[in-house]
């Protein structure tokens, strides 16, 4: 490895942040080992094609749509799964492309995301305490002391849980599924029942008519039917992203090949820190979160250190304010940052902000926040002439039950019925549609 990427007991003598406390070293050592030798999960001109790609929406000529999982679990790496998480993504790329006339960056929130900082390193229930369940690449779910104990040879597992996710996304994105012809089976049934289910039918009709023509004039390109989509995760377990951050033959430069955008989170983004270190020495696009205790001068200053040379598409700020603060604590820091010169792609996330507990014990989140947030960033941008990039938002293909509002109407008693992420609550099918159509209308009035 270049000397230029610092060691990993360099990093962790930073004091990093959010790490595992792993009983035994020797086996962290073993399972570093054994990443260093796999093969990359993605490669460096995969990752330089969505810097480009990145550095358009920075210019305002695309938007950023970015979303999957809270937090991946192996048991959750099924063709089924996998396809219905890419199908909502598919759907939401379609409306906001054909609603608002403008190119969608598609990034799924998978093959990566199996690690999640915490508030407390500990969890007590009924005076017993372990370790926080810190994701699937950590330990395991279950309340025993051996499932939460942490594991390093589940970094291995990650990277095989990433490497069928990412089989499977190539699978798809190329071979068929991703066809705009396929526009009306990405339409399940519980979800055409839906108002926003017939709006999207209404959608598939015209992109048919309009594909049928092109048929007829002999026109029938290839992106018609294939979609290019990358992956992208938080960097978080430093010996995952360490060992997977490896030389590019063609340009002799760092790169962590365990994603093609990784991102620094609100809890790790300290500017002498680990993971800034880290991340500010490979070349993919990466993001940060920052939240309602960022000022101005933190973000000019991590954008100083992440990308020195100000190189379009390198760097994105992930905003994640809730929506009482959004209003109130953007404009400065986009004013303070576009005025500074720094080419940044501006991405709105309005699902950690917003999140509460029910008064069923459910962690929940209010359809209608994450609205007002995403109406926040829009209404900040369109008042500063600067372009609001992109949606970074937590969803599942499926038919949960976790988040609480939206046409659907659900409610705090409907938590319960289908509740299934072991984090944080995600939008639905139905109500990922919704947000699609909502988020294309605010589009069109600055695009």
């Amino acid at each position: 490895m270049s000397t230029d990427v610092p060691s990993l007991s360099a990093l962790h003598a930073m004091g990093a942040a959010q790490q595992p406390s792993y009983p035994d070293r020797t086996a962290v050592d073993a399972a570093v080992s054994r990443l260093r030798t796999m093969p990359p999960l993605v490669f460096a001109g995969e990752c330089d094609e969505l810097t480009a790609k990145l550095a358009a929406v920075s210019r305002g000529e695309a938007f950023l749509l970015q979303g999957g999982d809270c937090a991946e679990t192996f048991a959750g790496v099924t063709a089924d799964n996998v396809r219905n998480k890419l199908r909502v993504l598919l759907q939401m790329a379609v409306v906001l492309t054909y609603a608002a006339s403008v190119p969608v960056v598609k990034v799924g929130r998978l093959a990566g995301q199996y690690a999640k900082p915490r508030s407390s390193d500990s969890e007590t229930r009924d005076g017993v305490t372990f370790p926080a369940y810190r994701g699937d690449a950590v330990n395991g779910f279950e309340f025993t002391e051996a499932a939460r104990t942490p594991d390093p040879q589940r970094l291995v597992e990650v990277y095989h849980s990433s490497a069928s996710t990412l089989n499977l996304v190539r699978a798809f994105t190329t071979g068929g599924y991703a066809d705009l012809r396929q526009v009306h089976t990405w339409n399940t049934d519980f979800v055409r029942s839906s108002p926003f289910g017939q709006q999207y039918e209404a959608i598939a009709n015209e992109i048919e008519r309009a594909l049928t023509f092109m048929q007829a004039i002999g026109a029938d390109p290839d992106e018609f039917h294939r979609v290019d989509f990358y992956s992208s995760h938080e960097a978080l377990v430093l010996e995952y992203e360490h060992a997977m951050t490896r030389i590019d033959s063609r340009t002799a430069e760092p790169y962590d090949v365990s994603g093609h955008f990784v991102w620094i989170g609100e809890r790790t983004r300290q500017l002498d820190g680990a993971h800034v270190e880290l991340l500010r020495h490979i070349r993919n696009p990466i993001g940060v979160k920052l939240g309602p205790s960022t000022s101005p001068d933190d973000a000019l200053a991590l954008a100083a250190r992440l990308n020195p040379d100000n190189i379009p598409g390198r760097l994105t700020f992930v905003t994640r304010f809730g929506a009482q603060k959004i209003r109130d604590g953007l404009p400065q820091l986009v004013e303070k940052v576009t005025a500074e010169g720094v080419n940044v792609a501006w991405v709105c996330d309005p699902m950690h902000g917003n999140t509460f507990e029910a008064s069923s014990g459910y962690k929940t989140r209010r359809f209608g926040d994450v609205i007002e947030e995403v109406q926040g960033f829009f209404d900040v941008h369109r008042s500063l002439g600067t372009w609001p990039g992109g949606l970074h938002v937590e969803l599942t293909g499926d038919d949960v039950t976790e988040c609480v509002g939206g046409g659907e109407d659900l409610a705090e008693i409907d938590l319960g019925n289908r509740y299934e992420s072991v984090c944080d609550p995600r939008l639905n099918r139905v109500q990922s549609l919704e947000l699609a159509f909502l988020v294309a209308e605010m589009l069109r009035k600055v695009a």
